[in-house]
């Protein structure tokens, strides 16, 4: 006689804990297209926790994606603590197998001095990428500093094209490739774009990674100083943000998201990228009886440029299947027929 039954087992639940800072970077690299095997990506690096972790992870990755990584560091000869921060970084490279160089800049003090350093720090970087072959320069911005980016433009009323700021990928700054083309093959820098693996990592998911890994990294003390704007964002406006929006970085992110997609519309229209302005001009078979609002045709948009199928819910509470063979896309399930509504 058999024993008696004993209570079913507990029902398998998947995984509770978020992604790795590794995963959201890989998806992402393999999502957008941002590198391939063979390419050499030049990781920008200041000792900084956002730049450490990219740089580790740019590392980790290279067996799976099949990409070359090299370092660079830019000292701005602004602060005494740079070329120790920088060390950090350097350190780390020699660790994980990574090549590394570093630039000095003479930016000298006066107006606009954030602008130009930045702008001597690009030109530094396109040079170092050109003189290693890199096809593009990875830099460590996340989803915070996208959102806070966002933030700071409406403070100062920014308009819907200079609310698309800091996407997955950009060409260099508007003048950085020609300036950084002395004692490099001309035209080589042209090329080269910029690229950020860690966007869809929140701040958290840098901090988490580099403890789970004993990273050691410097934290910039202009980062915690009141006088500048950014820092009241981060450390104010967006913390009380957060509390009335739990999601309000993602929402501030995809709201970006879109604007770039607009915003890479070249004159006289492309049918082929939608802005949420106008009707779709891809072919569709989508009954027009189907409301489509900005966000369900952006992301109409977005799954087309990756062959991707994927299910959109609309007004309403229905939900419509979309796939996309040659090009075109059709519906291929619509969610109130299966009901028989």
């Amino acid at each position: 006689m058999s024993p008696p039954a004993g209570p079913p087992p507990p029902p398998r639940r998947g995984r509770s804990h978020p992604p790795s800072l590794i995963r959201l970077a890989e998806r992402l690299i393999r999502d957008e297209r941002l590198l391939a095997r063979g390419d050499v990506v030049l990781c920008a690096c200041s000792g900084g926790p956002d730049s450490t972790a990219l740089l580790h992870v740019l590392s980790l990755l290279r067996r799976r994606i099949g990409h070359e990584v090299v370092a660079h560091g830019v000292d701005h000869g602004l602060r005494a603590a740079a070329a120790a921060e920088l060390a950090i970084a350097r350190d780390l490279s020699e660790q994980l197998g990574v090549p590394y160089t570093e630039t000095r800049v003479d930016v000298a003090p006066g107006a606009n001095l954030q602008a130009r350093a930045r702008a001597a720090r690009f030109a530094a970087l396109a040079a170092a990428a050109a003189a290693h072959g890199a096809r593009a320069i990875a830099t460590g911005h996340t989803a915070d500093d996208r959102a806070e980016t966002v933030l700071l433009r409406l403070l100062r009323g920014a308009g819907p094209r200079g609310l698309a700021v800091l996407p997955p990928r950009a060409p260099l700054p508007s003048g950085v490739a020609g300036a950084a083309c002395g004692g490099v093959e001309p035209g080589s820098a042209a090329s080269i774009e910029l690229i950020r693996p860690l966007l869809q990592a929140r701040r958290a998911d840098v901090l988490a990674h580099l403890g789970r890994h004993r990273l050691a990294f410097a934290e910039d003390p202009s980062n915690r100083d009141p006088r500048f704007t950014r820092v009241r964002v981060r450390r104010e406006l967006l913390p009380l943000l957060e509390d009335l929006s739990p999601a309000i970085v993602e929402h501030l992110c995809a709201l970006s998201d879109m604007l770039v997609a607009g915003r890479e519309r070249p004159p006289g229209g492309d049918p082929d990228v939608l802005d949420g302005s106008e009707p779709l001009s891809i072919p569709l078979s989508i009954p027009l009886s189907i409301p489509l609002g900005r966000a369900q045709r952006f992301a109409i948009e977005r799954a087309r440029k990756l062959g991707r199928p994927l299910r959109v819910r609309v007004r309403g509470g229905e939900e419509i299947a979309v796939g996309f063979p040659e090009e075109s896309s059709v519906l291929i399930e619509d969610g109130s027929a299966r009901r028989g509504t």
